[in-house]
């Protein structure tokens, strides 16, 4: 047998990479990047100085404004630039999203420890006439306390915000008894996209709050609470009632809820929520504003599971009841 041609080796391309390491490339790189700086500094600052030449002897103003003196008109108008621009520095510092963070953690945070004493005094009463409505309450005070411990960014659903309400008033209820009436008036709200509608979490439970306190505990007669929610193509409007005396000067601290809540919604919805109050004849109104949004599908579930699995030792205590 013959032996075969030796094959040539195949040919290597010289792999196109630059001598980083060469004094000559290290140079001519420096000097490009120096040459590109010299350019776009002196170019615009050029430009700028010509323009200056020319505008400085104001008299396009003067023929234009003949009335106005041009350095006082130049020098407001430098005032107000730099007075917009630090406003503008503010704001964004004011909406980085740890500082946002922090300050609705705060605001959420301020939640009236009268509520929870009171609370705890309604079922101490109700535990050796009423267990189970005892239970109950109890219930309904840890689902409300637990959705108070969730993170602020946290987003909810009306159809949750409006459930975790009728909670917060059953307990109330029984401490009020018949001084406290409550009237829901909600036009669509039966619709399953509307109760899927995106809110931050705790934003009209403050209101219920606020209108219970001073609304209903100052008066000695049945006080009638009314709620009214409804959806505007993209918004939805919710309106909180409460009757008021008029010889009753409203106090500080309702104010200062309402300040909680308008900085909540200026933080998370800036202009496009608005938050109006006000004495409308014998009452008092709460009108709140804020964009439709659906809540993602994903987030939805996890909004709607509790925080925590039920106990079996709970579960079966129901059972055996």
């Amino acid at each position: 047998m013959l032996p075969t041609r030796p094959q040539p080796a195949p040919l290597q391309r010289d792999s196109l990479i630059p001598d980083c390491c060469n004094i000559g490339v290290i140079v001519r790189a420096l000097l490009a990047v120096n040459l590109v700086v010299l350019v776009c500094g002196v170019v615009p600052a050029a430009i700028l100085a010509s323009v200056i030449a020319l505008l400085g002897n104001f008299d396009w103003f003067v023929s234009t404004y003949p009335r106005l003196n041009p350095r006082v008109t130049i020098a407001v108008a430098a005032a107000f630039g730099l007075a917009l621009q630090h406003y503008f520095e503010l704001r964004n510092r004011a909406f980085s999203p740890a500082l946002m963070a922090a300050r609705l953690q705060a605001l959420q945070a301020r939640i009236r420890p009268h509520f929870l004493f009171n609370s705890l005094n309604a079922v101490l009463s109700l535990i050796r006439t009423e267990p189970l409505r005892a239970e109950t309450t109890l219930e309904d005070l840890a689902e409300l306390f637990r959705v108070l411990m969730r993170d602020a960014r946290e987003q909810t659903t009306l159809g949750e915000e409006i459930r975790l309400c009728r909670q917060y008033l059953s307990i109330e209820k029984i401490r009020l008894g018949d001084r406290l009436q409550v009237k829901w008036d909600m036009t669509n709200t039966n619709d399953a996209l509307l109760r899927k509608a995106q809110m931050p979490s705790l934003l009209l439970q403050p209101l219920l709050e606020n209108a219970v306190h001073y609304g209903v505990e100052p008066s000695g007669q049945p006080c009638l609470v009314k709620i009214r929610i409804s959806r505007s193509i993209d918004r939805i409007e919710i309106v909180v009632l409460n009757p008021i005396d008029p010889n009753v000067v409203v106090e500080s601290g309702n104010q200062m809820a309402l300040g909680n809540i308008r900085e909540r919604l200026a933080l998370l919805y800036d202009v496009e929520a608005q938050l109006t109050h006000g004495v409308i004849g014998n009452e008092y109104e709460v009108r709140l504003r804020f964009p439709y949004v659906r809540m993602p599908l994903h987030m939805d579930a996890h909004a709607a599971s509790p925080a925590s699995p039920t106990p079996p030792a709970a579960e079966k205590s129901g059972k055996n009841k």
